[in-house]
C-alpha cells in the first residue's frame, strides 16, 4: 500500500480541482534515473488499468503499477514546505534513506525523487 499524509492529500485535491479533474486518481511510480537507479514520479491518472494496485488514502485514490508496487509497498507521500517553496516527498521503507551522492532520499536532487 502507498499512502498520503493529510497535507499531501489536501494539495493533491487542490491540483485536481485546478486541473478540472476532481475525480482523477494520483499515480505514484518509480522510473529509471537518479544516482540510485530509480526516481519517483507523480501524475494525474484518469485511466486506471486492470493490473494497477488501487488504494484510498485521505480521500485520494492512489494508483500504483505492478512493477512500482513491488518497490514502493509501505511508502508514504507527504507535502513539505520550506523557505524555498514546497514539494512532495516520498518516504520508502524499502530503500536506504541516502544514496551515493550523499543526498537524502526525501528531496535530494536525483535521489529517488
Amino acid at each position: 500500500m502507498v499512502t498520503l499524509t493529510e497535507k499531501a492529500a489536501q494539495v493533491v485535491k487542490a491540483v485536481f480541482q485546478q486541473e478540472g479533474k476532481p475525480d482523477a486518481a494520483l499515480r505514484v511510480f518509480i522510473a529509471g534515473g537518479g544516482c540510485s537507479g530509480f526516481q519517483y514520479g507523480l501524475a494525474i491518472e484518469e485511466n486506471v488499468q486492470e493490473s494497477d494496485h488501487v488504494f484510498e488514502s485521505n480521500g485520494i485514490r492512489v494508483v500504483v503499477d505492478e512493477v512500482s508496487h513491488a518497490y514502493m509497498d509501505g511508502s508514504e507521500v507527504d507535502y513539505v514546505e520550506d523557505a524555498e517553496g514546497g514539494g512532495f516527498t516520498i518516504s520508502n521503507p524499502n530503500f536506504n534513506p541516502s544514496c551515493s551522492c550523499d543526498q537524502q532520499s526525501e528531496g535530494g536532487p536525483g535521489c529517488y525523487g
